[in-house]
């Protein structure tokens, strides 16, 4: 067998269709287009998915609104009550509930619940287990092997530098409001015209503003007003004594 000597199966190549090469083709002319419309022109630029201009079947599918975790962790739901096929002391593993066929693959991540009863000791190797599971599986004598990475228990600190930071900013900020508020006290301050003359006042001995500094201005005017006219008499008294000495 040479390279030359090789031919495709007969039937699997098929001759290329040429068509614009006349009537007795079969396929002149219009080369399989039709006469007229939009499919026969040389440029159909027509998007992927079209339909003829009806709606096309990507519009006419609903559409699931909402937040989607791309994070989020699917586990394997395995009940505690089809558990009691395997033996006492039997360690069970994604390994073992694969072949056991519970699970769908070992490669799932498997949690258990307390739905139904065990009443033998066993050893669980799974990721995830509640809380009621966990203590009928203890109450039984087994005992429980958690698999991967787990949470942080609750009062812990959160993994991470930036979250750790964060925990006790918020620490250090209900430390500071739950500290008692204590009063700020006064402080006297002098008056700016009598500190610049040397007088140390403070604000209070300042006098009284408004309507009291007022009442005793007029108190103070009464009084003075009987006093006017006898320094008027006294003083011409005074001028005819000097005028009696110089004659």
């Amino acid at each position: 067998m040479k390279l030359h000597e090789l031919s495709p199966a007969k039937g699997s190549r098929r001759p290329r269709k040429r068509i614009g090469r006349g009537q007795g083709a079969g396929q002149g002319k219009t080369s399989g287009r039709g006469q007229k419309g939009q499919g026969s022109r040389s440029s159909v630029g027509l998007p992927t998915g079209f339909e003829g201009g009806q709606m096309p079947l990507k519009q006419r599918l609903p559409k699931l609104r909402g937040f989607h975790n791309h994070w989020r962790h699917e586990y394997v739901v395995v009940n505690l009550g089809k558990l009691v096929r395997f033996e006492k002391d039997t360690i069970v593993d994604p390994d073992a509930l694969t072949e056991a066929g519970l699970i769908p693959r070992a490669s799932s991540a498997v949690k258990v619940l307390a739905a139904g009863h065990l009443g033998h000791a066993l050893t669980l190797r799974v990721h995830r287990i509640s809380a009621a599971a966990r203590t009928a599986v203890e109450s039984a004598g087994g005992s429980i092997e958690l698999l991967g990475a787990q949470p942080a228990p609750d009062g812990a600190a959160p993994n991470g530098k930036r979250t750790q930071r964060k925990a006790d900013a918020i620490v250090a900020r209900a430390e500071l409001l739950s500290r008692p508020a204590t009063p700020a006290e006064p402080v006297a301050k002098p008056d700016a015209k009598k500190r610049a003359r040397g007088a140390d006042v403070t604000s209070e001995t300042k006098p009284a503003k408004g309507g009291a500094e007022r009442g005793a201005k007029r108190k103070t005017a009464r009084v003075d007003s009987p006093a006017a006219p006898d320094a008027e008499q006294d003083a011409p008294q005074e001028n005819e004594a000097e005028t009696e000495d110089r004659e």
